[in-house]
């Protein structure tokens, strides 16, 4: 994941809750729903929330999804800070996340840091609640759970890598240069970050001042 720094809700969105103060989200028109659609995915950087994948922030593949389930939190359907852009993938993401209580989000600092990645593909929870988080999104722990998402991340992942100038099978261990493509794929051009950008750059922070490489192929 990485973490969502929430902006100033959609102009749409304050009018209709002026002129509707007891809507809920249900009540929503679809051009309004768009504007959520797309506001949500600029200040994503135009990745999913959860897996990181691009999106385009259209209906097709982007889904406003609440962090607070609907559900559990009917207050706050409408409360822009509650809603982010996820992918529309089936068994994962906002389609695993259902009305569950999700304990680690992608708006807590905390996100970039309790899970790690591997160069195999899998996502490992270095916290009880990272670890729920895995399991309750299906983000790919074991093969037998997502092994799709698994072979995506491993296959892009290493793409990724190559073009900054890394053998992921031969990691380099210079500081520098290794902040230096953090850097650079932690940067956004025209308001895009590469698919699985947030991925490499967890893999990238745990190699450095490191004896050796810690995210293997394990």
């Amino acid at each position: 994941m990485k973490k969502i720094n929430k902006k100033a809700e959609p102009a749409s969105l304050i009018q209709f809750k002026k002129r509707s103060p007891s809507a809920v989200y249900d009540d929503l028109p679809h051009e309004l729903r768009q504007d959520i659609r797309k506001a949500c995915t600029t200040e994503q950087f135009h990745l999913c929330a959860y897996c990181c994948r691009q999106l385009t922030g259209n209906n097709e593949d982007t889904m406003n999804e609440h962090v607070l389930p609907q559900d559990l939190a009917p207050d706050r359907t409408l409360d822009f800070n509650n809603i982010i852009a996820s992918c529309t993938t089936k068994g994962q993401c906002d389609s695993a996340h259902k009305n569950q209580h999700l304990p680690l989000t992608p708006l807590m600092d905390e996100c970039e840091t309790e899970f790690v990645f591997k160069l195999s593909g899998r996502v490992e929870g270095l916290t009880e609640r990272a670890k729920e988080s895995i399991k309750i999104l299906n983000l790919g722990d074991t093969e037998e759970n997502n092994r799709k998402l698994i072979e995506t991340r491993k296959q892009l992942v290493s793409t990724l890598l190559y073009k900054s100038g890394i053998d992921p099978y031969d990691p380099i261990e210079d500081d520098d240069i290794l902040s230096m493509v953090i850097n650079d794929l932690s940067q956004p051009v025209d308001n895009k970050l590469q698919a699985y950008a947030p991925v490499v750059v967890n893999i990238l922070k745990s190699w450095v001042s490191t004896a050796e490489p810690v995210n293997k192929i394990v």
